[in-house]
């Protein structure tokens, strides 16, 4: 068994294809395809379905997967201890975020892999944070930016923000970044949100409770994309973070304004599996995560507060 055949697993597994994966590695198609088929016959087992459309990884296939992962994190371990700390990177990472945080972080974590590791192949992986932490238990996913996950047992969890959220409108709804709203107006607002059991949701319902009564709910959308048509068209109003629609409210396509009494905010970590080390890469993607999360919430960009550094004095603002 060698490296070459993990890494086509790896990469043949990740895009379904061996033209693609061909074209990423910059290597001939049959000699990708004699790798795979040298290391089904090594392991005397199929790893993958092939049919007209690609390449599905066999339930054998998925564990194999696993420990490629996990072998080709610990040869990556290996280089890095012997070699420049400073030195571009190989090799390839695969970074999970929630739609809405892929939609702000996703472009500029591209750029610092182009600029600092531009021979390492990135993967940003976009779902749900109860979605991302199956995958990070599976090794599938390096880390992941996640909403405040219930249970972390088994992860490394790194403060990146307290999140505040907003209420959003369409253009004329008279809403202004600078008039909060106070919840409890939202009584007899018609509310376009993910359903129940979404963690937004979740938030918003106890904020609800806590005012004494419930949500006016006509239309669920768990698509972020879908809550930002039916606002933009006028069918409701919704609740999110304004830094995923900084550029709508920009150009006037949406509106939004602060909610208080109370404040409906979450938290959001960044993720590392304890169960094994956290790759250069994946650590190298959490630095650029933070640093571009605390640069947006100084430009006023992402609404927040940032994790207080060790040693600050409890009670001083670090985020607007």
């Amino acid at each position: 068994m060698e490296l070459s055949q993990l890494r086509t697993l790896i990469h043949v597994a990740e895009l379904g294809s061996l033209s693609k994966a061909a074209d990423r590695l910059h290597i001939a198609q049959p000699a990708l395809s004699r790798q795979v088929r040298l290391l089904e016959e090594e392991l005397g087992a199929r790893l993958f379905d092939r049919h007209g459309r690609g390449m599905i990884l066999t339930e054998q296939g998925q564990d194999v997967l696993r420990h490629a992962l996990r072998v080709m994190a610990e040869t990556e371990g290996i280089r890095a201890s012997v070699g420049n700390e400073n030195a571009p990177l190989r090799g390839h990472v695969a970074i999970g975020m929630p739609p809405t945080v892929s939609d702000i972080l996703a472009e500029p974590l591209v750029a610092a892999f182009r600029a600092t590791h531009p021979e390492a192949t990135l993967r940003i992986v976009s779902a749900y944070s109860g979605y991302l932490l199956d995958w990070m238990h599976r090794g599938e996913v390096d880390a992941s930016v996640l909403y405040d996950p219930k249970s972390a047992r088994s992860l490394h969890l790194q403060p990146l923000l307290e999140e505040v959220l907003f209420l959003v409108g369409p253009p004329g709804a008279e809403l202004s970044q600078d008039k909060p709203v106070h919840f409890r107006d939202l009584r007899a607002t018609r509310l376009l949100l993910p359903s129940v059991g979404h963690s937004l949701r979740a938030i918003l319902d106890r904020c609800a409770e806590d005012c004494g009564f419930l949500l006016d709910v006509p239309v669920e959308a768990d698509s972020y994309a879908a809550l930002k048509q039916l606002v933009g068209g006028g069918h409701g109003m919704t609740v999110l973070p304004p830094a995923p629609i900084y550029g709508d409210l920009e150009h006037g396509l949406l509106c939004a304004a602060p909610l208080i009494n109370p404040v409906p905010q979450r938290k959001l970590v960044l993720g590392y599996p304890t169960d094994r080390p956290a790759p250069r890469l994946a650590r190298f993607a959490g630095q650029a995560i933070t640093a571009q999360v605390a640069a947006m919430v100084e430009q006023g960009v992402w609404a927040g507060k940032l994790p207080m550094p060790a040693g600050a004095v409890p009670g001083t603002d670090h985020g607007p």
